[in-house]
């Protein structure tokens, strides 16, 4: 139950930033990270995928291990996030609410599909297992290691 990397993306087509610590403001996400600000909808503060859900694809397709290729922005591990769903938990001393399933998106279809797999088969791999997003509720800094505790 800790987090074992931490991602920003300074725009939306940005590289990823592999961060050891970052900053979070109560209902406004990362500072720094291109959704920093943005409430288009609810859950975007903040995505978390679990390091063994990434494992488990790249190892079924034959890949090298990457933990940001799902673009999320903390990569989890020992707790199954689908659990987080409408509940508060803490990321070290930050407070934030599980809003609903990381679904996979197009984006993330093309982004991982290649000759032997469709961007639709990819979604289909990842659906149920992409994470959770996330609403932050407290000001703070998550850092690597953070453990990971259900509130109240």
């Amino acid at each position: 139950m800790i987090i074992e990397r931490l991602f920003i993306a300074p725009a939306p087509d940005a590289a990823q930033v592999d961060c050891p610590t970052i900053a979070v403001v109560g209902g406004l996400g990362i500072r720094g990270d291109h959704n920093f600000g943005r409430n288009d909808y609810p859950g975007q503060n903040l995505t978390l995928v679990e390091a063994e859900e990434i494992e488990r694809f790249c190892a079924e397709l034959g890949r090298p291990v990457d933990l940001s290729l799902t673009r999320r922005n903390l990569v989890t591990r020992g707790l199954r996030l689908n659990d987080l769903v409408h509940r508060e938990f803490r990321i070290g001393d930050v407070l934030v609410r599980g809003v609903e399933l990381c679904e996979p998106c197009s984006r993330l279809g093309r982004a991982l599909s290649s000759d032997g797999l469709s961007a639709a088969a990819v979604v289909a791999l990842w659906t149920g297992h992409g994470g959770l997003r996330v609403d932050v509720l407290s000001d703070g800094e998550i850092g690597r290691g953070a453990r990971l505790s259900i509130a109240g």
